[in-house]
């Protein structure tokens, strides 16, 4: 069984961009998904602080979009926004679901 990873993207949003950052998430992964993709959420912190958090099904899925050349769909809506952003990567290695 391959060992899931996942992405925090983290970012602060101006107040009146929020709508447009709401707006751009729910399509992003409308019509075809990057392969790999498990589930994706968007997490609103307190002063403006966000996080889009993509899980995938392994780091092998999560290198194949990095290396295709293209820019991840999450990182180019925060650039269309004018958002600086960090991100890091995660490996799932426990795991509870109620």
């Amino acid at each position: 069984m391959s060992t899931p990873v996942v992405t925090a993207i983290d970012t602060t949003i101006k107040a009146g961009r929020e709508q447009e950052l709401l707006d751009g998430f729910s399509q992003l992964y409308t019509g075809q998904k990057p392969d790999g993709l498990v589930r994706a959420e968007l997490l609103r912190g307190q002063g403006g602080f966000w996080r889009l958090q993509p899980t995938w099904r392994d780091l092998d899925a999560l290198m194949v979009l990095r290396n295709s050349g293209e820019s991840p769909a999450a990182l180019a809506l925060l650039d269309r926004l004018g958002a600086e952003h960090s991100h890091a990567v995660f490996t799932v290695e426990q795991r509870y679901d109620a």
